[in-house]
């Protein structure tokens, strides 16, 4: 059926809701609307579904959420999976609790059980309890950081990572296979529980989940010491961070933990912020406002489903916040753990690193220092969840820590997912080492960049919506493909790499070998100066991205480096 088609059907069809059907006809003559709305299905991708709510093929609705999950439990009833259940776990979005409700209630219909949490929780938190009751999936409602007209459903499987190959394409392959929405099955909830098929979970998760987050301090003692002095300063974003990052704090000692008011409850239409997004500065206002008047010394914020992790701290030379970036404050959670875990015998045998390859080349520098092996996946963190597993089952590495630049990070392995959680805990226990020697985070990160290098990295997207925006931007990506630059600006390219063809091709010689990483839409160009840059189209957001990254002598000349290279890629554009 063409989009027209589509319309029609679901205002005839008796399976379609009336209040879906009055939403449809109150854009009716709209020709723009109703084909944007049914011109495709909204795609289940390789981290599951993600759109704008609304009523259409291409939106987040409970049609749409029922047809994946019932892709998605016909993968599990072929791998024979039933038994062990599927965890389900919602942010404060609008529609979450309602999405993640007829997502138990289409597995329950298939014969799998649904554990739902009782009320909102963060997504590392649902990574955790997957293995912890031993499920063979999951499943959390939320569209991270997306603005509030955003909704979205990831997929997990039973090692607590998201699906990951081919798991990831045999999934996607039987939710396009369901192309009937009568074929969807559910059924009533309480028939649900009644049978077993549904059942509420939450504390007890809760309790197991801190008890694993502890584990991974490293100096409580120190804690104790600075806990009267230290001042943090938190918002939730209105999201599911707030009451896991006050407990776990309090229960550390932590005693001034100030968490900015306007933004501590659950928003859906996130009212205080422009983007609940950590990476956004505008997002802090309110926090830095609050910052100043206790005169804290560190200001924390995680996005809606609490996997994000944005700060800002102290200059000690100039009394002022200073923003960090992903890159930054992972760099200090990890080189913190590498160097204390070392110095007090605790780091394990074969310890490991893991990143992505656009995260900064730091992370490289750092795990040198500290004898642990380095390892580099492709964007996303569900492929550094995977190295955990591989470590685990081939008996090879210890994982200690890993990152992603997009403010995302994880110590421990308790989660198989980026934990903001847990990165709060460790980025305070750091904050507060740095008070008992008499200096800032900023001071630290300063001494970092001393000992390792001033590396420095931006992003720099351009956002496409629609039809017309998803072929410019295949046409940018097919265009350095086809013809690669040999320049960005003074900078000349050492290699490129293309994922997508599995090839990395060196510039002077034509010398060409594979990757060695999985197929994807990604192109790398390695540049003179430990400068890089790479392309790659978002996989939730109309854009596409351009992530670059520096090395200079000092904090300027690694701004003056960064900027440059920015100009060299807009005008390449």
């Amino acid at each position: 059926m063409d989009y027209k088609e589509q319309y029609n059907f679901w205002l005839a069809d008796g399976y379609f809701d009336e209040g879906t059907k009055e939403e449809l006809l109150g854009i009716q003559g709209n020709e723009a609307e109703i084909e944007d709305r049914f011109y495709k299905e909204l795609e289940f991708g390789t981290g599951g579904l993600r759109g704008v709510i609304g009523a259409g093929t291409n939106r987040m609705n409970i049609y749409t959420v029922r047809k994946a999950t019932q892709g998605l439990a016909n993968y599990i009833l072929k791998q024979g999976g039933q038994e062990k259940g599927v965890a389900i776990a919602y942010d404060s979005r609008r529609m979450s609790p309602e999405f993640a409700d007829e997502a138990a209630l289409c597995l329950a219909a298939n014969g799998i059980k649904a554990y739902v949490f009782d009320a909102l929780r963060p997504t590392p938190e649902l990574s955790f309890a997957i293995r912890e009751l031993g499920c063979i999936s999951g499943i959390v409602v939320t569209a991270s950081h997306n603005p509030p007209e955003y909704n979205g459903y990831k997929a997990y499987w039973e090692d607590g990572a998201q699906v990951t190959a081919p798991k990831d394409r045999e999934i996607i392959e039987e939710v396009r296979a369901v192309t009937d929405y009568n074929d969807v099955k559910t059924m009533d909830k309480q028939e649900a529980m009644d049978k077993g098929l549904y059942q509420v979970i939450g504390k007890e998760i809760d309790d197991r989940y801190m008890e694993e987050l502890k584990k991974q301090i490293i100096h409580p003692e120190v804690i104790r010491e600075m806990a009267d002095d230290i001042k943090i300063v938190y918002t939730p974003f209105h999201g599911t961070g707030n009451v896991p990052v006050r407990r776990i704090l309090s229960e550390l000692g932590f005693k001034n933990v100030y968490v900015v008011p306007e933004q501590e409850l659950p928003d859906p239409d996130f009212t205080t912020l422009d983007y609940p997004n950590p990476e956004d500065p505008k997002a802090f206002t309110l926090a830095l406002k609050l910052a100043k008047e206790k005169d804290a010394d560190v200001v924390l914020a995680t996005d809606p489903d609490a996997d994000r992790l944005g700060i800002y701290a102290k200059d000690g030379a100039t009394g002022e916040y200073v923003s960090f970036t992903g890159n930054m404050s992972g760099m200090l959670i990890a080189e913190y753990i590498m160097r204390e875990r070392t110095a007090t015998g605790k780091m394990p045998e074969n310890p490991a690193m893991v990143t992505t390859i656009v995260t900064t080349n730091m992370t490289r520098a750092i795990a040198e220092d500290y004898k642990a092996k380095f390892v580099e996946v492709l964007t996303g963190f569900k492929f550094i969840g995977e190295q955990i597993k591989l470590f685990e089952q081939n008996h090879t590495y210890n994982y200690v820590f890993g990152l992603e630049e997009s403010y995302g990070c994880l110590a421990g392995t308790h989660a198989r997912d980026k934990d903001a959680i847990v990165a709060v805990m460790c980025l305070c226990e750091v904050a507060a080492w740095c008070k008992k020697n008499g200096i800032t985070l900023w001071d630290q990160m300063i001494r970092l960049y001393e000992k390792y290098g001033y590396y420095k990295e931006t992003q720099y997207a351009i956002t496409m919506k629609g039809i017309d925006g998803s072929r410019q931007i295949a046409a940018i990506m097919d265009k350095l493909r086809k013809n690669p630059p040999r320049s960005f600006g003074e900078l000349k390219v050492v290699e490129m790499r293309d994922y997508d063809l599995d090839q990395t091709t060196d510039m002077a010689t034509g010398e060409v070998r594979p990757t060695g990483l999985p197929k994807s839409n990604v192109l790398y160009f390695e540049l003179e100066n430990d400068s890089w840059c790479c392309a790659r189209p978002s996989g939730t957001e109309p854009k596409i991205k351009f992530y670059m990254g520096v090395k200079g002598t000092g904090l300027e000349d690694a701004q003056k480096r960064v900027e440059a290279l920015t100009e060299a890629v807009k005008a390449l554009l």
